[in-house]
């Protein structure tokens, strides 16, 4: 996975190892803000950074007001704009204006608490990091269930609590190293998810078709059984043979996975809802099943599909099916 979805490990790790640091997190926008709430920066106490909350444009005067924070262990609330007097210089020049809270650790977000999130995080387990107005910081795992499903970071309208979701990262499960495959695997990479490559045919599921790619060379279901599927994953069948799709796609139906999509033609499609229905899944089940896969964009070739793949993905996990 990249740096960017470790910050909060990033972070603990900078503070137990004596260097201090500080987490900033972006609580509310307006305008182009180039960041959504809940974006995050990670700083060390020597200046190192993790992660992201205006794409460049106020990280460094973030920074600096960090290294001040790490030093009297208070938090801060600061807030960026266009309207700035000094705009160009430490402002969005896309004319958006940010508010970003900064929290040191050991001071104002206690080691204990981030180190809680850490876990959650290593196991999968959404979580929600509280910020009250006054008050000490805590982690939730229950009772934020909307704001999981929509991963959505925010200010409780009941309590005024900042709430900064942490769900577990994106992952992308792929059942058949094919063509298409080479090409949606560094496409997803690039867009967040963890991707994963099934395929007990090793001639296709190799390092050197998939560089840097975890590679699993097991049957689909006992494979995705081992990964365990979560509303945080997405499934995508490629291999067009309903002995190595259908079993994945079973597994799948009976999970919480965001994305099901399988490749193949319309004629295709409905002989497999045909076996699905056959093997007892309701209508609203087999419904769940994107296929053809993808949007439909006119793709030609495999890099084309891909896209649609990815798009599809996307549409599913920001509007819902």
């Amino acid at each position: 996975m990249q740096d960017a979805d470790d910050i909060p490990r990033i972070a603990l790790d900078w503070h137990r190892d004596g260097k201090g640091a500080a987490l900033a997190t972006v609580t509310q926008t307006w305008g182009s803000a180039p960041r959504r709430v809940g974006a995050m920066l990670a700083i060390s106490g020597a200046g190192d950074m993790a992660g992201s909350v205006s794409g460049g444009c106020v990280e460094g005067a973030v920074v600096a007001e960090a290294l001040e924070a790490i030093g009297d262990g208070e938090a801060r609330h600061l807030e960026y704009g266009v309207a700035d007097g000094d705009a160009f210089a430490v402002g969005l020049a896309c004319g958006g204006t940010i508010r970003i809270l900064v929290q040191p650790m050991g001071g104002a977000l206690p080691e204990a608490v981030l180190a809680d999130l850490v876990a959650a995080r290593e196991a999968r387990r959404p979580a929600a990091l509280i910020t009250p107005e006054r008050g000490a910081p805590r982690l939730e795992t229950r009772g934020f269930e909307e704001r999981f499903r929509a991963d959505r970071s925010g200010f409780d309208e009941e309590s005024g609590d900042f709430v900064a979701v942490h769900n577990p990262p994106l992952r992308l499960i792929v059942v058949g190293a094919v063509h298409i495959a080479q090409a949606l695997v560094p496409m997803a990479r690039i867009a967040g998810y963890d991707p994963t490559v099934i395929d007990p045919r090793a001639a296709f599921a190799s390092e050197a078709r998939f560089p840097g790619t975890r590679l699993m060379e097991d049957w689909p279901d006992d494979a995705v059984r081992a990964l365990g599927l979560d509303t945080r994953t997405a499934l995508v069948l490629l291999t067009h043979d309903p002995k190595l799709d259908d079993p994945a796609l079973n597994e799948a139906l009976r999970s919480g996975v965001f994305y099901i999509g399988a490749l193949g033609s319309t004629r295709t499609h409905a002989k497999r809802l045909e076996r699905m229905r056959a093997a007892g899944f309701t209508e609203a089940e087999c419904a769940r099943i994107h296929g053809p896969i993808g949007l439909d964009i006119g793709a030609a070739g495999p890099a084309e599909i891909a896209v649609s793949i990815l798009a599809q993905m996307t549409q599913v996990l920001r509007r819902g099916a």
